[in-house]
């Protein structure tokens, strides 16, 4: 074993790395540990020409620099991406300096069985699937490294996030995938990895057109034609789009999107092509149920999460489930229909205020989007829910005396908060938040056999049923048709109290 020092290409700066003779070993990179393992040094097997030096130098440069200088700069570079940082070149071979991960992207158990891949990287690949979740699948995950469902629409969120960073900076991923992230679904945590091949459009085309799963239809059916042919579709802003719906789709309800029971070939390989590219066809596509999921055709491991009937895709919610249908009907072969990364992060911040706690101790899932019925129960369980359930609908002021509603509720369980971004429409709940933002102005609770809102900092709370204040350190009962107005400053809204499951 020996530390090896290397200098960077850029600036004066030089970094060091432990060579063991068996480095980490991926598709392109040979990857070596710091010393003090705060960073690694991720060499290139291949020599890289003038211009994948220089794409590599702009992404340590200028397009580092441009989320440095910008609002929510720590956010993204310690929580969304490992940014590569620096260059450096050692024995006519071309690396790059990215930060170590988190520690809570690295198993603490791993199987539940034992303890093969423990501290091993948390892959994006080990949550997608179904088979891993499966108590009784022979190398089933540890239960406390599956997390909650909530959890995975924070992953969700994150991805957003980052993929819209990328667009904004006029970057495409290219080759976005279960294997290029990393999810931590105990914290709900998700960092976007090998960052080096980013698109630059009309300077750095895609090196690769992406991973199995997840290239864009058009990509795959267009594979066959010339670079050059103006036919060609190669890996783009638009591409970037597609996969990103697909790791949404799968983190949510562990399956595939695309892969139905529906044969359009004998020849697997042709078939998969078909089915992936120019035939591609939702599975739970309203009208044409020809690619639904064959049920004697599934793994047994999967058959819980692969039934479309009893878990379909409308259990995310009112807002999911009309992106999904953008993503999979609308713009499956019509790319410009695609929805954007910021409409995917919306509408699951949106679908996360619709979550309510299955009461059942048991269920694995413990969250479920209401359903909007008279009777709302767990999907994952079949638990309904015991008692009245708080439905809060949100308006704004559109003129004077003109309320309106926002297409966003707020559903009650015990000892939910209320923040900012609820009071007043002008607080944008996105990485931008400031500490003050996030800090919750009252919280909700079944106190006396009645449900109550406790007003903690709100200082211009009106009960308008009532007509009177509610000063701070108040609390107010929330009854059917009860109307709050929040704040009295310009954004602030107005909530209207529905009592469901009466």
């Amino acid at each position: 074993m020996s530390i090896i020092t290397v200098k960077s290409i850029l600036t004066d700066r030089s970094y060091q790395y432990v060579d063991n003779g068996d480095p980490k070993s991926g598709t392109a990179k040979n990857v070596y540990f710091s010393p003090d393992r705060k960073y690694v040094v991720a060499i290139f097997k291949e020599k890289q020409d003038f211009n994948q030096k220089e794409r590599l130098t702009r992404i340590v440069t200028r397009y580092l620099d441009q989320i440095q200088s910008k609002e929510a700069g720590d956010y993204y570079l310690n929580e969304i991406y490992r940014w590569p940082t620096d260059l450096i070149e050692t024995k006519d071979r071309i690396g790059i300096i990215v930060p170590i991960y988190s520690s809570k992207f690295f198993f603490a158990k791993g199987y539940s069985s034992s303890d093969l891949i423990k501290g091993e990287e948390k892959n994006g690949k080990w949550f997608a699937g179904a088979k891993f979740r499966n108590k009784l699948f022979p190398l089933s995950l540890d239960q406390t490294e599956l997390g909650r469902w909530l959890n995975y629409f924070q992953i969700g969120i994150n991805l957003s996030r980052g993929v819209k960073k990328m667009h904004q900076m006029g970057l495409s991923h290219s080759d976005l995938s279960y294997n290029n992230v990393l999810i931590d679904p105990s914290s709900g945590s998700a960092c976007m990895i090998d960052l080096d091949g980013l698109v630059v459009p009309g300077l750095f085309q895609a090196e690769v057109i992406g991973t199995a799963d997840f290239i864009a239809p058009e990509v795959l059916a267009t594979k066959h034609l010339n670079k050059t042919d103006p036919a060609r579709k190669l890996p783009n802003r638009l591409t970037d789009l597609h996969a990103l719906a697909c790791l949404i789709y799968m983190y949510l309800l562990h399956r595939h999107p695309l892969k139905g029971g529906k044969v359009h070939d004998l020849d697997t390989e042709k078939d998969d092509l078909l089915s992936m590219g120019e035939k591609a066809l939702f599975i739970e596509h309203p009208t044409d149920l020809s690619n639904r999921p064959k049920m004697n055709q599934i793994s047994k491991w999967d058959t819980y999460w692969a039934d479309v009937n009893k878990i379909p895709y409308t259990i995310t919610g009112p807002y999911l489930k009309t992106l999904f249908d953008k993503a999979f009907i609308d713009g499956l072969h019509n790319p410009m229909q695609r929805p954007t990364a910021e409409e995917w992060e919306i509408a699951l911040l949106k679908t996360t205020d619709l979550m309510q706690q299955c009461s059942n101790t048991y269920c694995d899932q413990k969250w479920y989007v209401f359903d909007n019925t008279t009777i709302p129960k767990c999907p994952f369980c079949g638990t309904s829910h015991q008692g009245t359930l708080p439905v809060l609908d949100l308006y704004y002021q559109f003129q004077p005396t003109v309320w309106r509603p926002e297409n966003h509720r707020l559903m009650v369980y015990n000892n939910q908060y209320l923040f900012q971004w609820h009071v007043n429409r002008n607080v944008i709940r996105n990485e931008r938040l400031t500490a003050e933002q996030k800090i919750p102005v009252g919280y909700f609770t079944f106190h006396e056999g009645k449900w109550v809102f406790v007003n903690q900092t709100l200082t211009s709370l009106i009960d308008k049923t009532e007509d009177k204040e509610l000063p701070v350190n108040t609390m107010v009962e929330l009854t059917d048709g009860k109307k709050l107005l929040l704040s009295k400053e310009d954004g602030g809204r107005v909530i209207l109290v529905t009592l469901a499951n009466k």
